[in-house]
């Protein structure tokens, strides 16, 4: 009896430590692909620039993280 509760003390710790090592990884940044563009940019254009002011704000560049 004690050596089953010894082996499911032990695979409790370990999928525990599975899932810590799991929640642990970030996934990488990954910039989004264009900006929305429904409408011409001069009809569009505050939206844009609120747009890029919001990446911005979120740390890309315009031209070196995303186009």
């Amino acid at each position: 009896m004690k050596r089953a509760a010894v082996l499911s003390i032990l695979v409790a710790v370990g999928l525990l430590a599975v899932a810590v090592i799991a929640e642990a990884q970030q996934p990488a940044k990954s910039p989004p692909d264009r900006i929305p563009n429904a409408v011409s940019l001069s009809v569009n254009a505050a939206r844009v620039e609120a747009f890029r002011q919001g990446l911005r704000k979120l740390g890309y560049v315009e031209g070196k993280t995303y186009s």
